[in-house]
Protein backbone atom coordinates (compact mmCIF):
# COMPACT_ATOMS: atom_id res chain seq x y z
CA UNK A 1 0.00 0.00 0.00
CA UNK A 2 1.19 3.47 -1.04
CA UNK A 3 1.36 6.35 1.43
CA UNK A 4 -0.11 9.81 -0.15
CA UNK A 5 3.53 11.02 0.22
CA UNK A 6 3.83 7.79 -2.59
CA UNK A 7 1.01 8.38 -4.43
CA UNK A 8 1.95 12.29 -4.90
CA UNK A 9 5.54 11.17 -6.26
CA UNK A 10 4.29 8.49 -8.46
CA UNK A 11 1.52 11.04 -10.23
CA UNK A 12 4.74 13.38 -10.87
CA UNK A 13 6.46 10.91 -11.93
CA UNK A 14 3.57 9.86 -14.47
CA UNK A 15 3.43 13.64 -15.32
CA UNK A 16 7.15 13.64 -16.00
CA UNK A 17 7.35 10.66 -18.14
CA UNK A 18 4.22 11.90 -19.70
CA UNK A 19 5.32 15.38 -21.21
CA UNK A 20 9.01 14.01 -21.78
CA UNK A 21 11.01 15.67 -18.94
CA UNK A 22 14.13 14.20 -17.41
CA UNK A 23 13.51 13.15 -13.90
CA UNK A 24 15.33 14.15 -11.36
CA UNK A 25 16.48 13.58 -7.73
CA UNK A 26 15.10 16.83 -6.18
CA UNK A 27 12.15 18.55 -8.07
CA UNK A 28 14.45 21.93 -6.81
CA UNK A 29 16.92 21.06 -9.44
CA UNK A 30 13.85 21.52 -12.45
CA UNK A 31 14.51 24.70 -14.90
CA UNK A 32 11.64 27.22 -14.35
CA UNK A 33 10.46 26.03 -17.66
CA UNK A 34 10.51 22.12 -16.43
CA UNK A 35 8.47 23.40 -13.39
CA UNK A 36 6.02 24.65 -15.44
CA UNK A 37 5.67 22.15 -17.77
CA UNK A 38 5.34 19.41 -14.71
CA UNK A 39 2.62 21.89 -13.04
CA UNK A 40 0.66 22.21 -16.39
CA UNK A 41 0.61 18.18 -16.65
CA UNK A 42 -0.42 17.49 -13.00
CA UNK A 43 -3.25 20.00 -13.59
CA UNK A 44 -4.23 18.47 -16.86
CA UNK A 45 -3.48 15.15 -15.21
CA UNK A 46 -5.93 15.98 -11.92
CA UNK A 47 -8.42 17.90 -14.18
CA UNK A 48 -9.16 14.76 -16.15
CA UNK A 49 -9.29 12.77 -13.14
CA UNK A 50 -10.59 14.50 -10.30
CA UNK A 51 -10.72 11.27 -7.80
CA UNK A 52 -7.62 10.33 -8.49
CA UNK A 53 -6.44 11.25 -5.34
CA UNK A 54 -9.19 9.98 -3.25
CA UNK A 55 -8.41 6.74 -4.86
CA UNK A 56 -4.77 7.16 -3.93
CA UNK A 57 -5.45 7.81 -0.44
CA UNK A 58 -8.49 4.98 -0.01
CA UNK A 59 -7.18 2.35 -2.33
CA UNK A 60 -10.00 -0.32 -2.46
CA UNK A 61 -9.48 -3.41 -0.42
CA UNK A 62 -8.38 -6.71 -0.97
CA UNK A 63 -11.06 -8.05 0.80
CA UNK A 64 -13.82 -6.38 -0.63
CA UNK A 65 -15.13 -8.89 -2.42
CA UNK A 66 -14.97 -11.15 1.14
CA UNK A 67 -16.58 -8.71 3.09
CA UNK A 68 -19.58 -8.05 0.71
CA UNK A 69 -20.05 -12.00 0.60
CA UNK A 70 -20.20 -12.21 4.02
CA UNK A 71 -22.64 -9.15 4.33
CA UNK A 72 -24.91 -10.70 1.79
CA UNK A 73 -24.65 -13.94 3.55
CA UNK A 74 -25.74 -11.55 7.21
CA UNK A 75 -28.32 -10.00 5.15
CA UNK A 76 -29.95 -13.13 4.10
CA UNK A 77 -29.73 -15.04 7.41
CA UNK A 78 -30.37 -12.23 9.74
CA UNK A 79 -34.09 -13.13 10.03
CA UNK A 80 -32.94 -16.92 10.98
CA UNK A 81 -30.08 -15.94 13.44
CA UNK A 82 -32.18 -12.81 15.17
CA UNK A 83 -35.97 -14.27 15.66
CA UNK A 84 -37.17 -13.01 18.75
CA UNK A 85 -38.49 -16.84 18.59
CA UNK A 86 -35.61 -18.64 19.07
CA UNK A 87 -34.39 -19.73 21.82
CA UNK A 88 -31.81 -16.87 23.65
CA UNK A 89 -32.51 -14.32 26.44
CA UNK A 90 -32.71 -10.58 26.71
CA UNK A 91 -35.75 -8.59 25.94
CA UNK A 92 -37.04 -9.35 22.88
CA UNK A 93 -37.58 -6.04 21.60
CA UNK A 94 -33.89 -5.11 22.06
CA UNK A 95 -31.99 -2.91 19.74
CA UNK A 96 -28.74 -4.43 20.08
CA UNK A 97 -28.81 -8.49 19.12
CA UNK A 98 -25.88 -11.29 18.67
CA UNK A 99 -26.55 -14.29 17.94
CA UNK A 100 -23.97 -17.18 19.81
CA UNK A 101 -23.05 -20.64 18.35
CA UNK A 102 -21.55 -23.11 20.64
CA UNK A 103 -20.32 -26.35 20.84
CA UNK A 104 -20.56 -29.29 23.39
CA UNK A 105 -17.36 -29.78 25.80
CA UNK A 106 -16.13 -26.33 24.79
CA UNK A 107 -15.08 -24.14 28.17
CA UNK A 108 -14.53 -21.25 25.77
CA UNK A 109 -18.46 -21.60 24.85
CA UNK A 110 -19.14 -21.78 28.38
CA UNK A 111 -17.61 -18.51 29.14
CA UNK A 112 -19.08 -16.90 26.20
CA UNK A 113 -22.62 -17.89 26.94
CA UNK A 114 -21.74 -16.23 30.66
CA UNK A 115 -20.44 -13.10 29.37
CA UNK A 116 -23.16 -12.72 27.61
CA UNK A 117 -25.63 -13.19 30.26
CA UNK A 118 -23.43 -10.34 32.37
CA UNK A 119 -24.17 -8.28 29.44
CA UNK A 120 -27.98 -8.68 28.66
CA UNK A 121 -28.23 -7.90 32.12
CA UNK A 122 -26.53 -4.14 31.78
CA UNK A 123 -27.43 -3.88 28.31
CA UNK A 124 -30.37 -3.62 25.57
CA UNK A 125 -29.41 -6.75 24.18
CA UNK A 126 -30.91 -9.82 22.58
CA UNK A 127 -28.81 -13.35 22.32
CA UNK A 128 -29.97 -15.60 20.68
CA UNK A 129 -28.50 -19.07 21.30
CA UNK A 130 -27.73 -21.80 18.69
CA UNK A 131 -25.94 -25.03 19.65
CA UNK A 132 -24.18 -27.18 16.82
CA UNK A 133 -25.46 -30.42 18.54
CA UNK A 134 -28.46 -28.98 16.23
CA UNK A 135 -28.62 -30.38 12.82
CA UNK A 136 -30.22 -27.20 11.67
CA UNK A 137 -27.67 -24.89 13.87
CA UNK A 138 -24.95 -26.91 12.37
CA UNK A 139 -26.26 -26.51 8.75
CA UNK A 140 -26.84 -22.27 9.91
CA UNK A 141 -23.22 -22.20 10.85
CA UNK A 142 -21.56 -23.99 7.87
CA UNK A 143 -23.90 -21.64 5.91
CA UNK A 144 -22.04 -18.45 7.72
CA UNK A 145 -18.81 -20.66 7.62
CA UNK A 146 -17.77 -20.65 10.70
CA UNK A 147 -15.53 -23.06 12.40
CA UNK A 148 -13.98 -22.01 15.32
CA UNK A 149 -16.11 -22.19 18.61
CA UNK A 150 -18.12 -20.08 20.36
CA UNK A 151 -18.85 -18.12 17.01
CA UNK A 152 -20.67 -14.23 17.81
CA UNK A 153 -22.74 -12.89 14.71
CA UNK A 154 -23.90 -9.71 15.06
CA UNK A 155 -26.64 -7.94 12.40
CA UNK A 156 -23.00 -6.35 10.42
CA UNK A 157 -19.88 -8.94 11.88
CA UNK A 158 -18.72 -12.21 12.61
CA UNK A 159 -16.14 -13.24 15.32
CA UNK A 160 -14.88 -16.49 15.89
CA UNK A 161 -13.31 -17.64 19.44
CA UNK A 162 -13.76 -16.20 22.57
CA UNK A 163 -14.01 -12.53 22.35
CA UNK A 164 -13.40 -10.66 25.50
CA UNK A 165 -16.44 -8.98 27.08
CA UNK A 166 -14.67 -5.32 26.53
CA UNK A 167 -14.25 -5.91 23.25
CA UNK A 168 -18.29 -7.20 22.94
CA UNK A 169 -19.34 -4.24 24.36
CA UNK A 170 -16.93 -1.79 21.60
CA UNK A 171 -18.56 -3.92 19.12
CA UNK A 172 -22.24 -3.83 19.97
CA UNK A 173 -22.26 0.12 21.08
CA UNK A 174 -20.62 1.11 17.71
Amino acid sequence: MFTSTQWVRAVICCACLSSGLTLRADPALFTPQERAALGAEIRKLLLDEPDLVARALAPPSPYQAAVDDDMARLERLGPRLFDPAQDGFGPVTAQRRIALFTDEDCTDCDQALADLRAMAAVHDLRVTLFSLSDPDAAALAADLELSDMPAYVLPQMMLQGHIPPVVLDRYLTR
